[in-house]
């Protein structure tokens, strides 16, 4: 049992393999079950598992050819067509494969890649910013122009070249530039604009639209449930599995999470809340890359989440002016615990300082920083103290 005098807190839970198929919700029982055999749950504790395991659960992949597939199939791209990719994010991960699916649909056309600069959407450096005034023309400036300046300060590798390199080996020409300007890209004639952003992509698409240029997004390609392997955000928030092989985001994330809750609540009798976790939302200090690379810190959650907010009262500051005024150490925990159960305005002074935020992303962001972007082997991270205040 966690003692009285512990408050919020997370740890992680070690699982087996998960394979494609299985019985995912009755093996997170299995290990939640042993949680309160050790009476380590309780009402109102959250269940946090990642996303990537309810993917593979749900087999919920796709191959580089069928990226092909779709575009030529649903979005009427044609194998000699011009192709824009907008502002995609420098990653082998994320999105390499995603371009070569790309690549592939169009292998006696052209793949136009506009990135921005210096930095992709997530705080990637693409180019070294110490170099960016001594360019020339900044509104648009071609891959060969500063290929040599374009090697990434932590993994060492060229995106843009590499992304290059993968567009003509499925076949097709490949243009690579730079430009921060997204009507830039309508100047090359694509047939399609495929949006590649994740946070920004509802904007950036509809400036492109009222010029008239169609274009899609990442979440457009694989979104119809009559697929076999689909999801709500399509491509958004999938990973390489393999060299041909990406898992997408899980599909009803909220129908997943609610099932996991009930099967507790029935099983063991414990009402806690869900959530299924991606990429935390956190900026790295050091390197500043923005770890948010899924478009949103959760793929679902159980109905406690929903528009609930993580909000509080400023007590270093309501202590030190309590202690100001003469107020003994009893009197002022006396007045922190009074004033933790009454509900304040934000525009109130024993606010100051604490913006409210929502719940979901608290929780889901601490719960990838406790599981951890190398995988620890605890997919199931148990979270306590935020429904039940300790």
């Amino acid at each position: 049992m966690i003692p009285a005098y512990i408050g919020p807190c997370a740890f992680g839970i070690k699982m087996g393999v998960i394979t494609p198929g299985c019985d995912l919700p009755a093996m997170i029982l299995d290990v939640v079950e042993q949680c309160d055999k050790d009476r380590l749950l309780d009402d109102g504790d959250v269940v946090c598992i990642t996303e990537s395991i309810v993917a593979r659960a749900q087999d919920n992949f796709i191959t580089t050819a069928d990226i092909a597939q779709e575009l030529r199939e649903k979005h009427a791209v044609k194998p000699d067509d011009t192709i824009g990719v907008l502002f995609p994010i420098t990653s082998r991960n994320r999105f390499a494969l995603i371009l070569k699916g790309f690549a592939r649909a169009v292998p006696r056309g052209e793949v136009v890649v506009q990135f921005s600069y210096p930095c992709d959407e997530v705080g990637n450096e693409i180019i070294s910013e110490i170099y960016i005034e001594e360019l020339e023309d900044k509104d648009l400036v071609p891959l060969e122009k500063v290929n040599h300046l374009c090697c990434h300060p932590i993994t060492k590798l060229n995106y843009p070249l590499y992304y290059k390199e993968m567009i003509e080996k499925q076949g097709a020409r490949a243009n690579i530039y730079f430009s921060n300007d997204p009507e830039m890209i309508i100047k090359y004639n694509p047939s399609t604009v495929i949006v590649s952003s994740i946070h920004s992509r509802a904007k950036i698409s509809n400036i492109l639209k009222k010029k008239g240029q169609k274009c899609i997004t990442l979440q457009d390609i694989f979104n119809d449930p009559s697929n076999l392997s689909w999801s709500e955000w399509g491509l958004l928030g999938s990973n390489m599995s393999s060299e041909e092989m990406l898992n997408l985001a899980p599909k009803e994330g909220d129908r997943f999470a609610g099932e996991v809750q009930e099967m507790i609540l029935r099983h063991l009798g414990k009402k806690v809340e869900v959530l299924i976790y991606g990429d935390g939302a956190y900026k790295d200090p050091t390197s500043g890359i923005y770890e948010l690379a899924d478009p949103q810190p959760s793929f679902g959650n159980t109905d406690g989440f929903k528009n609930c907010m993580r909000e509080g009262v400023k007590y270093k500051y309501l202590a030190d002016t309590a202690c100001a005024e003469g107020k003994s150490v009893q009197e002022i925990e006396e007045m922190l615990c009074g004033l933790k159960k009454k509900k304040f305005k934000q525009d109130e002074m024993v606010t100051e300082g604490t913006t409210p935020r929502q719940m979901e992303d608290v929780i889901a962001s601490l719960a990838d920083l406790v599981s951890g972007s190398a995988d620890a082997g605890t997919p199931v991270i148990l979270v306590k103290g935020f429904f039940n205040e300790r």
